[in-house]
């Protein structure tokens, strides 16, 4: 009795070699391109921090001209027209500091902040989406291959059940009724074995996308038994505190209600320090040198802006609205998927239970029926029904635990405990905070920290 999944296996490997369940996650989250695009789109987050600590510090410029000057007028004693030449030209140096801008830069930092804490969550969720993608096909492979492997089984067993047929209808013991049925069974089975083979390929292909690399060996696949709670209360106040989803809206609600501050900022005074130093060549007659500096305190009042900036601070408070709903939503959506994770968990159990007691029973039929169509008591018929019922048993136990393995995996997903360090995995996790830290206080250099 086939009451586990077979395990994978091609030319060339061997047992030593077999895949698991864990190192084939592990391998999804070293190689997963979408994982690397959400950490670069992470570290470019982390940027927004200088940006906005850059109002705090003051803008330098130097600047340099040169140019050529010709005059021409009449000499009043001899009436020819004189010329005269010069190259004015000059350096210049320009520093602005900001003062005061009535909490602009301080929301502005607070704002990029709140934004990487975002980021790192919708990192957190894309790690465990792709982690149960790969439980996911891992799961899915098993099952193609074990249901590959009964459906070819069946068509040893029909092709036998056909040829004793034939002998029996040579000898006079069943019609060739009889030898059309057992060849119709077998023509079926082989076209589900294509089927099977089929399906295979296609999970094979995307177990390669996923996994980034092919399957070899793969190992019988377990659930994540100790992330499971006790109760679906414990669940869901595990998806609604914990799931990185509800965590990252959260935060993109609380970017959303500072971007309002630093939008009404612009309404309100802002005061600057301007010092200037320039040195000036051929001003006013060649071979001249003049050299001035300046300082300025400038203290600017907005009165209007033609509606701009109003107009932004109530976009701005209608995009704080929008995260409102949105932060409800996926409350709501992590709320539905652990509760539909965990009546999916718990019907795959109840299916697996009534498989086994199915596989066992239609074993013990398809024994009589073979007995009993050995001294005439059952057709031809009878035996290929039974042999059909056992399969279509067999199947519905692998597809059952496949299905109990796969919830398991999205229930833990849902609770938001679906990571590295949950499971156990031998990776090195990745550290959000470690190119944050490195960008946060620069103040100049265009390389990132990888030498890009």
């Amino acid at each position: 009795m086939l009451t586990g999944f077979a395990m994978l296996a091609l030319p060339g490997w061997h047992q030593a070699h077999a895949e698991t369940i864990d190192t084939a996650l592990a391998r999804a989250y070293q190689n997963s391109p979408i994982i690397n695009a959400s950490r670069a789109s992470l570290r470019a987050t982390n940027e927004g921090v200088p940006q906005a600590r850059s109002g705090y510090r003051p803008r330098i410029n130097a600047t340099a001209d040169i140019g050529s000057q010709i005059t021409w007028r009449p000499n009043p004693v001899t009436g020819a027209i004189d010329s005269r030449s010069r190259d004015p030209r000059g350096i210049g140096l320009e520093v602005t500091q900001n003062i005061f801008d009535s909490g602009r830069t301080g929301n502005a930092v607070r704002r990029a902040e709140t934004q990487v804490l975002a980021a790192r969550m919708r990192l957190e969720a894309t790690v465990q989406q792709t982690l149960f993608n790969g439980a996911e096909i891992y799961m899915n492979v098993l099952r193609d291959t074990a249901i590959l492997n009964l459906q070819r089984n069946n068509v040893e067993v029909l092709d036998e059940q056909l040829r004793q047929s034939q002998d029996r209808f040579e000898v006079g013991e069943v019609t060739r009724t009889d030898v059309a049925q057992a060849e119709s069974r077998l023509a079926s089975a082989r076209s589900q074995v294509s089927l099977a083979e089929a399906n295979l390929r296609a999970n094979i292909g995307r177990y390669r996308q996923i996994i980034g690399s092919q399957p070899r060996e793969l190992g019988a696949g377990r659930a994540p038994e100790r992330l499971i709670p006790g109760n679906l209360d414990s669940a869901l106040h595990f998806g609604l505190t914990e799931n990185p989803s509800i965590i990252a809206a959260r935060h993109a609600l609380d970017g959303a209600q500072i971007a309002v501050k630093v939008a009404e900022a612009e309404l309100l005074p802002r005061a600057s320090v301007r010092g200037s130093i320039d040195r000036r060549f051929d001003t006013q007659q060649r071979g001249d040198r003049q050299t001035s500096a300046s300082i300025t305190a400038q203290l600017t009042v907005p009165l209007y802006q033609g509606g701009e900036v109003s107009a932004r601070v109530r976009a701005a408070k209608e995009t704080v609205n929008e995260f409102r709903f949105e932060l409800e939503q996926a409350r709501e959506e992590v709320r539905a998927n652990v509760i539909t994770a965990w009546g999916s968990l718990e019907a795959a159990s109840a299916q697996i239970q009534a498989a086994e007691i199915q596989v066992d029973a239609a074993e013990t039929a398809l024994t009589g029926v073979r007995e009993e169509a050995r001294v005439g008591q059952r057709t031809t018929l009878d035996v290929l029904n039974a042999q059909q019922e056992l399969l279509n048993a067999r199947v519905n136990l692998i597809t059952a635990q496949r299905d109990r393995v796969v919830a398991a995996f999205s229930l833990v997903q849902a609770m938001g405990r679906l990571t590295p360090h949950q499971l156990g995995l031998a990776v090195a996790e990745y550290d959000s905070r470690e190119h944050y830290e490195q960008v946060r206080n620069r103040i100049w250099g265009t390389s990132t920290p990888s030498g890009d």
